[in-house]
């Protein structure tokens, strides 16, 4: 693919399409309190507005990216960015419950096409030498997100209703879709030709998790998602009395902080790989003092640093382990596959396991993924290695 004419400024407006992607997920968020108000009637089945993205994506990430390589990276990012604009617009009027999600159940594919597309575009649009401190700027975009639809959504939401929420929501990912159509060079990329059927679709998930170099970033990443959304809901619960109000906003932050930091300079010196075994190691390190040391909080903080090597590596390792784009787009359905089934597991994972056991079995099943997540990527890189 040609590289547009200003890279950067390209990297940086993918990245903020990326935030209405997220923004997809932390409106509903942001806003759940006041639809409970509006949906009186809806009970727990308001919580598919949440999920229904995530099971959607646990069944059609590798879908996506089949789709996104046949039918080229520009065409369908704009393609996904002007639906989640018109099914933002649509839920700003707030239509009945079945309507609402219905629109969220289409919401799903928005965003699984961004979040195919845009990274596939960043490792096309930089040279090979700033690409690792792309996608870890790309990585970020779900904390971010959050903590923006936190501080300026919750107001809002507050002084003019959720539909004001969805509308400046909307308006956000037009404008992302006309920027970037400017940007972004209009050639096309056709790689993948396999009919979208059952057949071939089935076909194609046994391709990509027997590809050592296609499923690595994807395997790591569940054991990543397994964790780190649970972990911030349900931290008050594991560190009682010792976890103070302002944590949970802090911890994000210092993920975003580190990846863009650390993570980035570690880029420069190792393999994504690398960074990635470095990471889960000391992350399961850090646990293992959390269960020594309850009290303090450094080993928190320990854990969502090392959490941020996992987080900026894991996006850089599809261009490192696969050459081609449309092998990449692949990959990245993937990872979003793998992505939506840890946000979907993890959570009534460490439910089950807390209740059971309580903080310290939390800890150790924590802990147990991580592991898992080193042995996962040192095994595919041994069996990357034979290959080649």
């Amino acid at each position: 693919m040609t590289r547009p004419a200003d890279p950067a400024l390209t990297v940086v407006v993918l990245w903020l399409a990326g935030l209405g992607a997220a923004g997809q997920f932390a409106k509903i968020a942001v806003a759940f309190p006041a639809l409970q108000a509006l949906y009186p009637q809806a009970g727990t089945s308001l919580g598919l507005a949440v999920s229904l993205i995530s099971l959607l994506g646990a069944l059609l990430g590798v879908v996506a990216g089949m789709i996104v390589a046949r039918l080229g990276l520009r065409r369908m990012l704009l393609w996904g960015l002007w639906l989640g604009a018109a099914l933002s617009l649509a839920q700003a009027i707030l239509p009945g419950l079945g309507a609402l999600l219905a629109t969220r159940l289409v919401e799903g594919l928005s965003h699984l096409v961004i979040v195919v597309a845009a990274p596939t575009l960043i490792s096309e649009t930089v040279a090979d030498r700033w690409r690792g401190a792309a996608l870890t700027l790309w990585s970020t975009f779900f904390g971010v997100a959050f903590a923006l639809f936190a501080w300026a959504g919750l107001p809002l939401v507050d002084s003019h209703g959720p539909g004001a929420l969805f509308a400046l929501h909307g308006a956000w990912m037009a404008a992302m879709a006309l920027w970037l159509s400017v940007l972004l060079p209009t050639a096309r990329l056709v790689r993948v030709t396999d009919p979208l059927t059952w057949r071939a679709v089935l076909a194609r998930h046994a391709a990509i998790y027997r590809s050592p170099a296609l499923s690595a970033p994807a395997l790591g990443w569940l054991c990543y998602t397994l964790t780190f959304v649970s972990l911030l809901t349900l931290l008050p619960a594991v560190m009682e009395p010792s976890s103070p109000g302002w944590l949970l906003g802090a911890l994000p932050l210092t993920s975003i902080a580190v990846a863009l930091t650390l993570g980035v300079a570690l880029l420069r010196k190792l393999s994504a790989v690398q960074v990635i075994l470095l990471g889960f190691a000391a992350s399961a390190i850090a646990v293992a003092a959390l269960l020594a040391l309850p009290g303090p909080l450094w080993p928190v903080f320990a854990l969502f640093a090392a959490l941020a090597l996992v987080q900026s590596a894991s996006f850089a390792a599809v261009p490192e382990l696969a050459s081609d784009p449309a092998d990449r787009a692949l990959a990245n359905g993937a990872l979003a596959q793998m992505g939506n089934v840890g946000n979907l597991l993890g959570m009534p994972l460490l439910l089950a396991i807390l209740g059971l056991g309580g903080a310290t079995a939390g800890l150790l099943a924590v802990m147990t993924a991580y592991l898992a997540g080193l042995g996962l990527h040192l095994a595919l890189a041994r069996a990357h290695r034979a290959r080649a």
